[in-house]
């Protein structure tokens, strides 16, 4: 029973209960593809239907993770088979579990207003961008925001951060980033607001079928 309700898991050499971060990486980026498309049938279908399914399902994953063990939970099993090939990364449970319970809130407070009040309003809107920002993050940079949180409530080290970014230490050459490197991202982002506003009445032309001709004006 133990091990069934266990949070983390026992891994030789680490003091603490740890999970797989590249497990967890790949649960979010399964969980961050299902809310984005949900909220993509509300904005441009007024379709609330997929959201109140998609919802439903995210907390009672994050319930099973945090209440039972993350062994258990549908998108973390989907993430280990996904990434079973490769090799783990480990990471301390205790700041996840904390992130997690941040998520069971975010979640809670939307199944209860789009589920049970069946409403939405700007209150919605913010809370379901907090959750897509929170797991892009992880998905993307493998970069845990509600860990960022948990020294602010829990006295002891963060131990076993994603990369060790907890733990103080020189970046490698490899890391730095020159100021020519800064320059061109800049003059990058410069370019795309450039070419936004020179190239928009060209861009905006639907496309036409490539095997068909593309139509003409009508002459008299």
């Amino acid at each position: 029973m133990n091990n069934l309700l266990q949070f983390g898991e026992i891994v030789e050499g680490y003091d603490i209960p740890v999970l797989n971060e590249r497990e967890i990486r790949a649960a979010a980026g399964i969980l961050f593809l299902a809310v984005y498309t949900s909220l993509m049938f509300i904005l441009f279908s007024g379709n609330f239907i997929l959201v109140k399914y998609v919802l439903t399902f995210f907390l009672l994953d994050l319930l099973i993770r945090v209440l039972i063990n993350p062994r258990f939970s549908p998108t973390m099993i989907a993430g280990r088979l996904i990434v079973r090939n490769q090799v783990p990364e480990y990471v301390g449970a205790p700041q996840k579990r904390f992130a997690w319970i941040i998520g069971i809130v975010l979640s809670a407070t939307m199944f209860y207003f789009f589920i049970i009040v069946n409403a939405y309003s700007v209150i919605t809107g913010s809370v379901c961008m907090v959750c897509l920002l929170f797991l892009f993050f992880e998905a993307a940079f493998g970069i845990c925001l509600g860990c960022k949180v948990y020294p602010l409530f829990n006295r002891k080290k963060v131990q076993h951060c994603p990369g060790e970014v907890c733990d103080v230490k020189s970046r490698q050459a490899i890391q730095k980033v020159s100021v020519a490197q800064l320059t061109v991202l800049l003059l990058f982002i410069a370019l795309i607001f450039f070419a936004s506003g020179q190239l928009n009445d060209y861009y905006s032309k639907p496309p036409h079928d490539l095997f068909k001709a593309p139509a003409t004006a009508k002459t008299r």
